[in-house]
């Protein structure tokens, strides 16, 4: 029970990658993570934009690995 609880945040950012993919099809979903990998990358080293470039790169990243290992 506890697994499933701090595993939760996980699956919800999977299950809307999967949603994202679905629905934009291989190539778009890896040019759409390529570019919030790039955003997430450049906002990172602004301080101030590392509370969303953080996020931008996990998202980026996870719609990279989705298109091409899916």
């Amino acid at each position: 029970m506890l697994l499933k609880i701090l595993f939760f945040p996980f699956y919800l950012v999977w299950s809307l990658v999967g949603f994202l993919f679905n629905l934009m099809g291989r190539l778009i979903s890896g040019v759409v993570g390529c570019v919030l990998l790039i955003v997430g990358i450049i906002l990172t080293v602004t301080v101030v934009g590392a509370v969303v470039g953080v996020p931008f790169i996990i998202l980026g990243f996870s719609l990279c690995t989705k298109a091409i290992f899916r």
